[in-house]
């Protein structure tokens, strides 16, 4: 980058401007951005390409995998099979939707920035698993694409290799859906692995027994990259909370797994970014299901991980690259445990 130097610290005499950077960076002002626009003994046009470049840099691979998915929504668009977007991308859609709408009215009014991914796990409501002629041209369309199944988990992950042939820039694909009991209910094979569509073909689902209201209040979201937009639809907060508890506590040791510190920043934003209504949605669904055995896993899972500031999930959370001081724990925590009637 023309003239960039080692960062300083920034001191900005515009008050209106240094409150506004301090409320969206929660007090730590990316000082090498500040630098490219304001220090940088550079021309302004050379300033504004840096600025640009920096920007870019951080976002392409969420703006990549858009692409990605758009791709796979025109390659489905004569059917009517709608996607169900649930991991970190979901969460980065929830993120977006709520800027759109001023970050009002939200639980906690500090978020984490969104962090980025190449997964894309897409969800499939349970009936579909029933039918699969329904499930044919979404098989077809990551076969099209070039995604080829991986080995350990065939046929419910796919990876398209990046542009030189490997891992780097490439793209997975989870094929998720709901809990087991369901879909044996409706004449579906399944496992705690793998769930068969009827009549088999070779695409399965990965099915979560965690995932008791994946179907319940999914909100719909307009995606748009590169001048293409698409639908997808996005869990209730509550269900991703319900996930992502169980995935925190499955990989907290797995070094391979960074010790499930991403998880546990999950869990922050969901309880973070909820509306009030989202938040009422969400103490109806927990005591619809308070009998159930994985909600009351759940709850075991945050009287456990989340009781105090000292407890493994809050410990898991402080180590993630994303997490910041300003992080409003004590509400967090007292939402949480609401949430699942801990005292």
């Amino acid at each position: 980058i023309p003239g960039y130097r080692r960062p300083r610290r920034v001191r900005i005499q515009n008050q209106k401007i240094a409150t506004a950077l301090r409320r969206a960076s929660c007090g730590r002002i990316f000082p090498f951005l500040l630098h490219a626009i304001f220090i940088s003994p550079v021309s302004r046009i050379e300033k504004i390409q840096s600025t640009i470049l920096l920007v870019y840099v951080k976002f392409s691979a969420v703006q990549s995998i858009s692409d990605a998915l758009l791709d796979l929504i025109e390659h489905i668009s004569g059917s009517r099979l709608k996607l169900i977007v649930g991991g970190g991308f979901g969460i980065y859609l929830r993120h977006k939707e709520l800027l759109k709408a001023g970050n009002a009215g939200t639980l906690l009014k500090e978020w984490p920035q969104p962090r980025s991914t190449n997964d894309l796990d897409l969800f499939l409501k349970t009936e579909l698993l029933a039918d699969s002629a329904k499930l044919k041209p979404l098989a077809d369309a990551i076969q099209q694409l070039g995604y080829n199944p991986i080995a350990t988990a065939k046929y419910y992950q796919f990876f398209k290799p990046g542009p030189k042939g490997g891992e780097a820039g490439g793209f997975k694909i989870d094929i998720l859906t709901g809990p087991v009991e369901r879909l044996r209910e409706i004449g579906v094979k399944a496992d705690s692995r793998r769930a068969h569509p009827v009549p088999k073909i070779e695409f399965h689902a990965h099915p979560l027994d965690e995932a008791l209201t994946l179907e319940e209040h999914l909100k719909p979201v307009v995606i748009e990259s590169s001048g293409r937009r698409g639908e997808v639809f996005l869990p209730h907060p509550f269900s991703f909370i319900m996930m992502k508890l169980f995935a925190l506590r499955d990989r907290q040791d797995d070094p391979e797994k960074d010790y499930g510190r991403h998880h546990a920043l999950d869990i922050y934003t969901i309880v973070a970014m909820m509306t009030r209504r989202e938040w009422e949605e969400s103490l109806q669904l927990a005591e619809k299901y308070k009998h159930s055995i994985k909600a009351q896993e759940a709850a075991g899972i945050v009287q456990k991980m989340f009781k105090d500031e000292l407890s493994p999930g809050v410990i898991r959370l402080r180590e993630s690259k994303y997490y910041k001081d300003c992080f409003q724990l004590v509400e967090f925590l007292r939402a949480l445990k609401d949430l699942f009637k801990i005292d």
